[in-house]
């Protein structure tokens, strides 16, 4: 085990990965300042849709590369989905503009507006960085979103060159082949350079959890066989407590030695850094600097004081939910703040009140099932398994769409369906039939972390605009897509979860702001794992509890309602344990 002060990095590409929550964006933060410190040039850049460098940095960022203000040889850059989408689609579409007609083009342009596109574009971008489009850097160092939305990333370099050495048409939802053939050495170089472990880290960090360190353990497996074999474990927040009368404090310590004395063998042979709990908020060039050197360096910034405990509990959403037993209750936030956990306690509590539950997710790290841990009467469990869910799409698309064509067109419709793309649809139609089974009975749905939910919102905005565009304009006010039941407020409750810390309930309070702006009203928040709701005393969780204060009287004007869930000694898992969350 290497300690803090050593963590040092060879390679040009450092990947920082894992489950929500875990301090990613953090520790690349802090890693990339190490590396700018030492002389070296640096580009920071997160993958994730919902980043939050610009409020960790202290500095607006964009698409382009933009230099850290006190942090010299550092530059830092989000990978605007948004941004990247419409430039590919301008690319794409420039051989076209004086060849086809007005009509033509628009019919390519609305081709290119889905969640497809979107992707691609993201990708082709990353892929950019990997193939070497800012050689002026001597590292650069990715803060990625959480583990499912990753990997698929990861994954994509090979996706995509496998796809178009078999295909010679391209994929029908990213517009014409030349749009992609053209990147083809691109994705092929981005792939080289990912397998290289002479140029690339994957460094995966983790908590003392057990849910966290199964997670990584996972997540350095399915690496290892797309060919990223360079691993380095860095444990985060590893705490030791200081009160030994203080039974909080000693239960948090017990928990993280318990966690890590069983860590799977393959994990715990990985090259690994401990870093301890910083009693600080990692904000500003001097507390991220601190991470990787002296954490007593920084001095704990003021915060406000809430006042009295007024605390709510999850029991009074519980109370609310089975007034009204049917209908779509969606558990959204940022990764790592236990939205599995809250979806869970939800349903369990429901279940247990007499009402016909199911919970589902759309997280492709699926822990639903493992969290309630068996069966409770009148609780269907399932899940959105992208990979079975992009077979069944496959086998529905050749019963209907092929039925009547010759080997040669089925063929070519079969490489159609080969693209990358076609597991985002099928996720997509898989969502769609959760939300409607909502009509029947009470469906729980535990989403991916933000930025994954994110880009399935843009499908299902897709979508609702494809149907009004398609029907006959007489029966749009017949017309039900998915994005109307989101939009509806007696058919769906929106729950976001946040932690009390304030990355956790900016990122909460953004999402918040674009639901908002697709017509979705949030129907209650939940501050996760309080402190500040438990009755610890030790010194450094007291300073933690102080800025806890602070961040839930912020959500209290955030919220149109609000509960408030106490950290507890052992993670929640089993009916039990979830059921007294909620009661």
């Amino acid at each position: 085990m290497t300690p803090a002060p050593a963590l040092a990095w060879s390679t040009r590409y450092l990947f920082f990965t894992g489950k929500g929550g875990v301090g990613k964006t953090t520790l690349a933060c802090a890693t990339a300042l190490r590396l700018a410190d030492a002389g070296k040039r640096v580009l920071l850049v997160s993958t994730d849709p919902a980043s939050n460098l610009d409020e960790m940095l202290g500095v607006r960022l964009g698409a382009q590369p933009r230099p850290v203000p006190g942090a010299p040889g550092l530059s830092a850059a989000n990978i605007d989905p948004e941004q990247a989408a419409q430039d590919y689609r301008e690319r794409v579409l420039a051989p076209y503009q004086s060849s086809v007609d007005a009509a033509e083009l628009a019919r390519m342009r609305e081709e290119l507006s889905g969640a497809c596109t979107t992707e691609i574009a993201a990708f082709d971008r990353f892929a950019g960085l990997l193939a070497g489009d800012d050689a002026d850097f001597d590292h650069v160092v990715f803060d990625t979103a959480p583990t499912g939305h990753t990997l698929r990333l990861l994954d994509l370099p090979r996706a995509w060159t496998s796809f178009l050495d078999h295909n010679t048409r391209g994929a029908s939802c990213l517009g014409p082949h030349g749009g992609l053939t053209t990147r083809h050495d691109r994705f092929l170089a981005a792939r080289r350079a990912l397998e290289d472990a002479a140029r690339t880290t994957v460094v995966l960090v983790t908590r003392a959890e057990a849910t966290a360190l199964r997670e990584a353990d996972r997540t350095a497996a399915e690496l290892r066989a797309i060919g990223l074999v360079q691993q380095h474990l860095v444990v985060n927040g590893v705490f030791r407590a200081t009160a030994a009368d203080d039974a909080v404090a000693m239960a948090l310590q017990q928990r993280g030695e318990a966690a890590l004395a069983a860590m799977p063998p393959s994990l715990a042979a990985l090259p690994r850094t401990e870093i301890p709990l910083c009693p600080y908020e990692m904000l500003g060039l001097d507390a991220l600097r601190a991470v990787l050197g002296d954490p007593q360096a920084v001095r704990a910034a003021a915060v406000v004081a809430m006042v009295g405990d007024d605390f709510p509990p999850l029991s009074s959403l519980v109370d609310a939910i089975v007034r009204e037993p049917r209908g779509l209750v969606m558990v959204m936030g940022k990764g790592g703040v236990g939205k599995t956990t809250v979806a869970a306690a939800l349903a369990v509590a429901v279940a247990r009140r007499g009402v016909e539950v199911l919970l589902s997710t759309t997280d492709p790290a699926a822990h639903v099932a493992a969290t309630v841990a068996g069966a409770v009467p009148g609780l269907e469990i399932s899940r959105i398994d992208p990979a079975a869910e992009t077979q069944a799409y496959v086998e529905g698309v050749l019963a209907s769409k092929g039925k009547h064509l010759d080997d040669e067109g089925r063929a070519l419709l079969l490489e159609d369906l080969r693209s990358p793309c076609t597991e985002e649809v099928a996720v997509f139609h898989a969502f769609s039939r959760t939300v409607a089974r909502a009509r029947q009975q009470l469906v729980v749905l535990d989403t991916a972390p933000t930025g994954h939910t994110l880009l399935l919102l843009d499908a299902t905005g897709a979508y609702h605009r494809e149907m009004l565009r398609k029907v006959d304009q007489s029966l749009v006010p017949r017309l039900t897509t998915p994005l109307m039941r989101l939009r509806d407020p007696a058919w769906t409750k929106i729950v976001l979860v946040t932690l009390p810390e304030t990355t956790p309930v900016s990122e909460a309070s953004r999402l918040q702001d674009d639901l908002r702006r697709a017509g979705i009203e949030p129907w209650a928040w939940v501050v996760n794992a309080s402190l500040a709701a438990t009755a610890t005393r030790d010194p450094l969780l007291a300073r933690r509890v102080a800025i806890e204060r602070a961040q839930i009287e912020r959500v209290r004007a955030l919220a149109r309602r609000l509960a408030v869930v106490p950290w507890r000694p052992s993670e929640p898992r089993g009916a039990e344990a979830l059921l007294a969350l909620a009661t």
